[in-house]
């Protein structure tokens, strides 16, 4: 099994590892309401980072506070100029369900570390890859970065309305986000999830003391290969046997693949269903 998963390996991370500027066009795609934000420290580990800031789009003219997700892979999320093979379209999909639906919230997409990704978003130690990152990436989210967030933005801080997500390696780390803070984070998109690097995920989300308590919308593609979706099977039986049967949405689409196409078509029901929002034009597909 595990030499399958090699061999599939360079398939499944080569959107994530590549360097954005190989195929990426020189004109941004990301709506105006999109900051890139300057390099800022990570204490718990030594390197800097950049984020960006998704506002929603009355934000300068209203007096709300927002409920914040918190995404990875900055780079992909709102423009095609930084992701090496087409974007999330986060900005376009959130300014849409805005109009539709009176959904806003701010998003911050905390950009990854390159090479150093498969280590920040590994939260165990890997033979092949290293030491992993994990504790400390997460610790850098909820000890440093959100402390940010909510002083500098009108936020929403409690853990009814802070919400991580991510694909591939993003999906594990912020299922582990949710293992390793119970108390800050409410909900949690997990797109993809390479849960075949970090089988002792499993038991950790098991073990969550919050996790009846806690909204999951898990989903990954028929298309992404044996290893995806067993551990796809394997997380929704865990969330069936231990989680509230109304805390938590499993998808897997047939003709899903495991790129940023398929996790922006996902994008807007996820959303939806994560910040219980109901909307009168319904995306095709929604649950």
């Amino acid at each position: 099994m595990y030499k399958k998963i090699a061999q599939a390996l360079p398939l499944l991370l080569a959107a994530q590892l590549q360097p954005a500027a190989a195929t990426a066009p020189a004109t941004s795609t990301a709506q105006p309401n999109v900051h890139v934000m300057p390099a800022i420290a990570m204490h718990t580990l030594p390197r800097e980072r950049h984020y960006r800031v998704y506002l929603p789009t009355d934000y300068a003219h209203s007096d709300k506070r927002y409920p914040v997700l918190y995404m990875h892979d900055g780079q992909n999320l709102f423009d095609d100029a930084t992701s090496y093979v087409g974007e999330w379209g986060v900005d376009e999909s959130l300014n849409q369900l805005a109009a539709d639906c009176g959904l806003e919230a701010i998003v911050v997409g905390i950009d990854h570390g390159d090479q150093l990704r498969m280590t920040e978003l590994n939260p165990y130690d890997n033979a092949r890859f290293g030491k992993g990152e994990g504790d400390a990436y997460v610790d850098f989210l909820v000890q440093e970065l959100k402390p940010r967030i909510d002083r500098e933005y009108r936020t929403l801080p409690d853990r009814e309305h802070t919400l991580i997500m991510g694909s591939s390696m993003g999906g594990l780390i912020s299922n582990h986000a949710i293992n390793r803070y119970p108390e800050v984070f409410g909900s949690a998109g997990l797109f993809s999830p390479s849960y075949w690097i970090a089988p002792q995920i499993f038991a950790a989300t098991e073990a969550n003391p919050a996790l009846k308590d806690t909204r999951i919308y898990l989903v990954a593609g028929g298309k992404e290969g044996e290893s995806m979706t067993r551990g796809f099977v394997q997380m929704q039986t865990l969330l069936q046997q231990n989680a509230s049967a109304d805390t938590w949405q499993a998808k897997l689409d047939a003709e899903g693949e495991h790129n940023e196409a398929f996790w922006q078509g996902e994008f807007p029901q996820a959303i939806r269903w994560m910040l219980n929002a109901h909307c009168d034009k319904q995306e095709k597909g929604a649950p």
